[in-house]
């Protein structure tokens, strides 16, 4: 479950399926166009001079981009959960909203700030990387004064799949806690259950099982981090069926059983 602290520059690359790793990432848009993120089941655009953070054990995946040129940084969660940000704002981030800047809020030093991120952080030097790790926190300080509370961007556009697909995404992400079946999913978008499926393979290059797991997967991560709720609980309220299936569920996409992934962070945070 450890990550590290990176960070980098390039144009971005469509995702073939949706990813997780476990830590704060920081995007900067800086030359093209919009990035669009499916990010746990919600479509959320990231457009030209956008700044977004999330976190990235949430299931995220880049489904369609004509951004040419982003900077990256990835934080090790471990290190969010020190900077004890404001209740609302950590809130926001554990339960799988991202904090979105809009152009109109940027900094005009964005882009040279997220460059020399990088480069401190390829530096190999301790100090450079302390310096790093303080300026990006503030930087998403300031980002969380103008973002929480914002609503985010929906996607609007593009081809009748990804808009298909993105109706279904979206129904996932606002129901995955409740029974749902595909004709339920399918449903939403007005579509017959098997092309419903087909479409949803086509665009996330994931089954539509397998993504309401990753959904209920990624809250019962937030719920065993910031509740006391019983093992079983957190399954229920996850949207598990089961506590046997959550168990086996958990343990194969996190690496450890439920209980410890909830002490291992609960000794990070008291750290």
């Amino acid at each position: 479950m450890s990550s590290s602290l990176l960070g980098w520059t390039g144009r971005p690359t469509l995702m073939r399926a949706a990813h997780q790793h476990d830590d704060l990432e920081l995007n900067l848009v800086v030359e093209g166009g919009t990035m669009l993120y499916q990010f746990g089941g919600m479509p959320v655009a990231v457009g030209q001079g956008s700044v977004a953070a999330f976190w990235a054990a949430v299931p995220h995946q880049l489904v369609a981009s004509s951004a040419t040129r982003v900077h990256w940084v990835h934080v090790p969660f471990s290190e969010f959960l020190r900077w004890r940000l404001p209740d609302a704002v950590t809130g926001r981030v554990l339960s799988g909203v991202p904090l979105l800047s809009t152009p109109s809020t940027a900094l005009a030093t964005d882009a040279a700030n997220f460059a020399q991120w990088a480069e401190d952080l390829a530096s190999g030097t301790a100090e450079r990387h302390r310096i790093a790790i303080l300026e990006v926190e503030a930087r998403v300080r300031r980002l969380a004064l103008t973002a929480t509370g914002e609503p985010i961007h929906h996607y609007a556009g593009g081809d009748l799949a990804l808009r298909q697909v993105v109706v279904m995404a979206r129904h996932i992400a606002e129901r995955f806690r409740e029974p749902l079946s595909v004709a339920d999913i399918a449903a939403a978008a007005q579509l017959h259950p098997n092309y419903a499926m087909g479409q949803f393979r086509k665009v996330l290059r994931t089954t539509v099982g397998d993504y309401l797991t990753r959904c209920r997967l990624a809250e019962a991560r937030r719920l065993l981090i910031t509740t006391d709720l019983p093992i079983a609980r957190v399954a229920s309220a996850a949207g598990f069926g089961s506590g046997s299936r959550f168990y086996t569920a958990f343990t194969s996409a996190c690496g450890v059983p439920p209980a410890r992934f909830r002490r291992e962070y609960t000794e990070t945070a008291g750290a």
